[in-house]
């Protein structure tokens, strides 16, 4: 074999199925070897959807996602993707070309040092210098990128050994499975009186939770233990969004219920949880008079923000099992849930427009519980997180610490691939889905069942509403007013579209949206002032939520003349 042919064995070894990219000079070798190779390649329109759709695939199965790329502006055009990858660690392996070895450091045609671009980035890249080493990095490549913390791993492969003949042989079987740690015994028993002493606890999961395989052990903790629970971004679903128990997403626009137990427990149970600043607000008043018991699988975040009263380490299973007990707090899931009533969110918006938050709310009310939700980034991502009821956190895919527009469309793509029976759902915005909107090509090529939810407000709605509370209302850049028809763009590539605007429309075109065969995009225009609440202002306390959206509907029939309660502030904190 030569080193492609050898790569491509490497990867059936591996139990790689589908891969995801973009052919070029340097990468050519490989996508030779491909044609020889029951591995299906899934051609994207843009190096960036490739990654993006790995990480699809790599978010609902929980396996590692392939994309390849060739040199130079191939490899460039990965690296959002893999920097959101290692963000919200994702384990995905991103095979890039790479000039011949003799032209290293010359500056020759589409040469870039992908090593020394992707190394803040990653959690290791390889550069292959060897045709005989590549059984080596491909199978420790996967074996990083899997366990531990999961994570984005780039391999750079030479043109010049991607043709070195070798007699060198994939090595046998995939990658061994290996269980976390188990948490320290020691620190198990100081969790255990931690527990024991609480009176208001609150548990506080995030994403690490689904990338541990402890959905099912936080849920025996939460329900034996009766315990008020509240979730990142990433979190949502690791608790059923209709559980009683389940408060919310907190921090900067959580629910009112999730922030103020958040605010108000004496012990906060962090799992699988990196205190990031979107869910913490002002870190010295997050939690102030909380002990803090955290469990993550990685060092590096214990004590990184919040030091912890208890750190365990290791395995989330072992450590919720170890830890489920049945503490006397019932007047504080009282309080909880009286919180979870009085600030429940309102959907009966008296306008004939369409309510964002009511078209989710329904969405989620008519969608079953295997469906997938991939979501892009702005005002339309924080209505999914706030009013999509998930029943499992691998059901919602957005990205989350680098906030990477343009993500949705392409996820959903690497979801169908996957997993061609379901019900795939990018709900995306006009500013968003412009951001990789030639993937339709791809929807339309391999005939994927993707439906497609465009909020569409004129605006880069999320920038536009903290130009109006924190910039004086000076919008600048955010007008998109010059959209263009984006039903006709959909069916320029075959699938058919449906644009609506009065909210006596929605459950008809939400019906077809489910129920159409095949692909379909649903265009849904909303009010361009429509504003996220609540909103914890940056800077501020998550106590210190704006929220005139509980006086919206007493405004709406005030006598004439009388002031608006309902304006939002127009200066606040600087960002």
């Amino acid at each position: 074999m030569n080193g492609a042919q050898l790569l491509i064995r490497c990867l059936e070894r591996e139990r790689v199925e589908r891969v995801w990219g973009y052919p070029g000079g340097a990468i050519m070798p490989v996508y030779d070897a491909l044609l020889d190779s029951p591995i299906r390649h899934y051609l994207t329109r843009h190096e960036q959807g490739a990654v993006f759709a790995a990480q699809g695939f790599a978010r609902s199965t929980g396996a590692v996602g392939v994309c390849i790329a060739t040199s130079g502006p191939g490899a460039t055009n990965l690296i959002t993707g893999i920097a959101d990858a290692m963000m919200d660690s994702v384990p995905i392996v991103a095979i890039t070309g790479q000039v011949p070895s003799t032209l290293l450091g010359t500056d020759a045609f589409q040469e870039v040092d992908v090593l020394g671009i992707t190394m803040p980035i990653v959690k290791h890249s390889y550069l292959i210098a060897n045709v005989d080493d590549i059984p080596t990095v491909v199978r420790d490549a996967f074996d990083r990128a899997h366990h531990g913390r999961p994570g984005p791993v780039v391999i750079d492969l030479p043109k010049d050994v991607a043709l070195a003949d070798t007699h060198a042989l994939p090595i046998d079987g995939p990658s061994c499975e290996r269980r976390p740690p188990p948490p320290d015994p020691k620190q198990l028993e100081a969790a255990r009186g931690l527990l024991q002493r609480a009176r208001r606890p609150v548990v506080y999961a995030g994403g690490g939770v689904a990338k541990a395989e402890a959905v099912e052990a936080l849920r025996r903790f939460v329900h034996t233990a009766g315990l008020p629970t509240v979730h990142t971004l990433q979190g949502l679903g690791a608790v059923a969004g209709d559980n009683e128990l389940f408060l919310g997403m907190l921090g900067m626009h959580g629910t009112q219920a999730a922030n103020r137990a958040v605010h108000a427990c004496d012990l906060l149970i962090g799992v699988g949880v990196r205190f990031d600043d979107r869910a913490t607000g002002k870190l010295s008043a997050f939690a102030p008079e909380a002990a803090v018991l955290h469990m993550d699988i990685d060092p590096a975040e214990l004590g990184k923000l919040r030091t912890p009263t208890v750190a365990l380490r290791g395995d989330l299973t072992a450590a919720l099992d170890a830890l489920t007990s049945t503490p006397e707090i019932d007047s504080w899931r009282r309080q909880c849930l009286a919180d979870k009533a009085r600030f429940a969110f309102r959907y009966d918006a008296p306008f004939e427009a369409i309510y964002a938050p009511r078209l989710l709310r329904d969405l989620s009310a008519m969608a079953d519980d295997e469906t997938f939700i991939c979501c892009d980034v702005g005002q339309h991502q924080m209505w999914v997180a706030q009013h999509y009821a998930f029943r499992h956190p691998r059901r919602h895919l957005t990205s989350g610490g680098l906030g990477s527009m343009g993500f949705g469309l392409p996820a959903a793509i690497g979801v169908q691939a996957a997993l061609p029976a379901a019900t795939v759902i990018n709900v995306t915005g006009d500013g968003s889905i412009m951001m990789n909107i030639q993937e339709l090509a791809t929807i339309q090529r391999y005939a994927l069942p993707v439906k497609i939810l465009l909020l569409d407000n004129s605006a880069l709605g999320m920038v536009r509403q903290w130009q109006e509370l924190f910039f004086r209302n000076r919008e600048s850049a955010v007008d998109l007013s010059d959209n263009p028809d984006f039903g006709e763009i959909s069916r320029a590539f075959g699938i058919p579209a449906r644009s609506i605007s009065r909210a006596d429309e929605v459950p008809d075109a939400l019906h077809a949206l489910l129920h159409t065969p095949g692909p379909m995009l649903l265009h849904a225009r909303i009010d361009r002032a429509a504003n996220v609440w609540p909103l914890v202002p940056p800077g501020a306390d998550n106590t210190q939520m704006l929220d005139p959206q509980r006086q919206t509907y007493a405004d709406h029939n005030r006598p004439a003349g009388a002031a608006s309660r309902a304006t939002p502030p127009r200066e606040g904190v600087h960002p």
